[in-house]
């Protein structure tokens, strides 16, 4: 993060989907998109250590482990749907293939992803890039996203989550 802030550069997934984006043709539709993309090189190898880390972890490092989990959380979990809450990292009804093949998730997963990235374009930058690089530079306005990030993740999961499942 020192090195990034010694050279000026920005930090964040988002920034690393601008860059995917513009790679892909993007400018041809936003101006957005219009950037210089061999500037941004070291995103490109951001996005696959991240790629390459999930695949690890997902599949090579995923300990069977008990999650300890408070009885209340357990018990919405439960009324959710999830049969085994903590017995593993992800729940199965939540994360798992059958999910896929759900078209109400599906709806969810799009409405979600829409929102998200209007969010970060909104804000200007995504939740890693303000949580860990605006902060890390001491800016006041990645301060108040990263205060409303945590405020609209509690609200979702305490009045919109349980209309989910």
């Amino acid at each position: 993060m020192a090195s990034l802030l010694f050279a000026g550069k920005r930090f964040g997934v988002s920034s690393n989907f601008q860059t995917l984006c513009t790679i892909g043709g993007a400018g041809r539709l936003s101006d957005y998109f219009k950037i210089d993309w061999r500037e941004r090189k070291w995103n490109l190898a951001f996005v696959l250590g991240s790629i390459f880390g999930g695949a690890l972890s997902g599949y090579v490092m995923r300990p069977d482990v008990h999650v300890d989990l408070a009885e209340s959380t357990v018990a919405k979990m439960k009324e959710w749907g999830v049969e085994n809450p903590g017995e593993g990292l992800a729940p199965a009804e939540i994360f798992g293939p059958e999910a896929w093949s759900d078209p109400w998730a599906l709806l969810v997963l799009l409405a979600g992803g829409f929102l998200v990235g209007f969010g970060t374009r909104y804000a200007d930058g995504c939740t890693s890039g303000h949580a860990i690089s605006g902060l890390c530079s001491l800016q006041l306005p990645s301060l108040i996203a990263v205060v409303g990030f945590f405020i609209g993740g509690l609200l979702v999961t305490q009045f919109v989550m349980p209309y989910l499942f």
